[in-house]
């Protein structure tokens, strides 16, 4: 039995075959539709949603290309159809100027409040939302993202372009009531032997670059916890009375007056770069604008 698709979904189709093949003839090919069809549904896609501007356009060897309004609304069509109502779709091909941020949980809570300063300064709309660094990655590479701000390591990124903000070392992070020594100028990964202790989740490269540490130094802690932010570790430390090993945000923002950290000395001394991604081929007006705010933010802050 043949699908029955809304309306609107039914004219998306259209554009994205269009957009995949390169041409009204092809589409219409894809979808099993005559030439005519599949021009009405773009044509109708476009009154619906850009009051009659183009989508698409001709490009060299007449190869059809997006038009900006176009390439937002086809980065938006990467997503399950289901999720794309109509009031969506007329946002994302709106030509009201908008930056569109993926963060970090993390750098959430230390970057949204310059971010969100400049954009409102820039006049942009503002959609802003979580991800972990592979979502965030394949959320640049497929255009459903003008920016995003990560932590490395990050997975392969090809079509995407970056910029380290910050590069953070490893402290030990632990509660007051944790017992380790708060004269000592800095620790080391065996001053952590037998202490509970709130690890990074096991899928985390964190969490695996502790269990490396702590093989190498010969010896175990008392796992109280696994996390995958800091939102949930500053809690878990204290419940815990725990220590950690976790990148140095003091470059960023203070840690809470109620933990302490102390440098971690290794070996091989180890760090984490704060970076920005976007799509390879230039940073949109609108995300070169917030990410310039956001540079001089942090510069204010060292």
């Amino acid at each position: 039995m043949s699908r029955k698709l809304p309306r609107h979904l039914t004219w998306l189709e259209a554009f994205v075959a269009a957009v995949e093949t390169g041409s009204l003839e092809a589409a219409a090919q894809h979808l099993g539709v005559a030439r005519s069809v599949a021009s009405e549904h773009l044509r109708a896609l476009e009154e619906a949603l850009a009051e009659g501007q183009p989508l698409l356009e001709r490009g060299p060897g007449r190869r059809l290309r997006l038009t900006p309004r176009g390439e937002r609304l086809f980065a938006a069509a990467q997503a399950p159809f289901h999720q794309l109502d109509l009031k969506r779709l007329r946002d994302l091909a709106s030509p009201e100027p908008s930056l569109r941020l993926g963060l970090n949980p993390t750098l959430s809570a230390l970057f949204m409040a310059p971010v969100a300063s400049a954009a409102a300064s820039a006049g942009l709309r503002l959609q802003a939302a979580f991800g972990s660094a592979h979502d965030l990655v394949l959320q640049v590479q497929t255009r459903q993202l003008d920016l995003a701000l990560s932590f490395t390591p990050l997975p392969p990124h090809r079509d995407v372009a970056f910029r380290v903000l910050a590069s953070l070392p490893f402290v030990v992070l632990a509660a007051k009531a944790c017992p380790l020594d708060p004269a000592k100028a800095s620790l080391r990964v065996k001053d952590l032997a037998g202490l509970p202790f709130v690890d990074w989740l096991r899928d985390d490269p964190y969490g695996g670059a502790n269990s490396a540490r702590f093989a190498e130094a010969g010896i175990q802690v008392e796992e109280a916890a696994q996390v995958e932010s800091f939102l949930q570790l500053y809690p878990a430390l204290r419940a815990f009375r725990a220590c950690a090993i976790a990148p140095d945000l003091r470059a960023l923002a203070p840690f809470p007056s109620d933990l302490r950290a102390w440098p971690l000395r290794e070996r091989k001394p180890q760090a984490v770069d704060v970076v920005a991604l976007w799509p390879a081929g230039g940073l949109s007006a609108a995300a070169e604008a917030c990410l310039e705010a956001l540079a001089k933010a942090l510069l204010k802050r060292r």
